[in-house]
């Protein structure tokens, strides 16, 4: 499979771009399991924060910036869009992200994996859930895992991200079986075992997202 040299500001924009159409897609199934269990708010907030997100980097997608500058305004941009408890966790992951990436405007492409991890930690250290919560850590986790090994063992980038995409769908069929331990699904007690939590479903998609968007990038990429 041809590989591309770099992963660049230009780039974290198309990323957004497929992050935010795959929201907007999801946006009616993910109202309905968090109806189950929620507030059936969920799939609406996500579509409208990744639209914000990826039009605050399209907007201002003229060269100036860094992927870190990149990943803030996203961030900000999310925040903004969306309240509740999904908005500072996934504003957290994405300053993670900006942490990471600092001020380089391109970094190899084989870093892209990285963004998961990152983004699971930003995550896990601002709603401090873990493993088990019935949350979206529940698909990060995992996820974050197989990118760690992946990465260990030197794996094609887009065969790293499909696999951990694969564990994040593993991770978000899971909780099914889990009673919640945090956010408003924890008030149901017993009953809110049977029914999937819609922000692992969430991430799962948005990571399959990523390994989707790879999986393109590198097909056109001739170099």
């Amino acid at each position: 499979m041809p590989t591309m040299q770099s992963f660049t500001r230009h780039d974290l924009a198309s990323l957004f771009r497929s992050f935010a159409a795959r929201m907007f897609d999801e946006r009616a199934s993910l109202g309905v399991l968090d109806g189950e269990i929620g507030d059936a708010d969920h799939g609406v907030a996500m579509a409208g924060g990744f639209e914000a997100a990826a039009k605050s980097l399209v907007e201002t997608d003229d060269g100036s910036q860094t992927l870190g500058e990149g990943f803030s305004l996203a961030a900000n941009a999310l925040l903004n869009a969306v309240g509740a408890t999904t908005g500072p966790l996934y504003a957290s992951a994405l300053l993670r992200a900006s942490t990471l990436f600092g001020d380089t405007k391109e970094v190899p492409f084989e870093r892209l994996p990285e963004i998961i991890i990152a983004m699971c930690e930003g995550i896990e250290t601002r709603g401090h859930a873990k493993p088990g919560d019935k949350t979206m850590i529940d698909a990060w986790s995992p996820a974050s895992h197989s990118v760690r090994l992946g990465l260990e063992h030197g794996a094609d980038t887009v065969c790293i991200l499909e696999q951990a995409a694969q564990k994040a769908a593993e991770g978000a069929t899971s909780t099914r079986a889990m009673m919640a331990a945090r956010g408003r699904a924890a008030r149901l007690g017993p009953r809110s075992i049977g029914h999937l939590d819609p922000g692992a479903v969430s991430a799962a998609a948005l990571i399959d997202a990523m390994a989707t968007w790879a999986a393109f990038a590198t097909s056109k990429d001739v170099s």
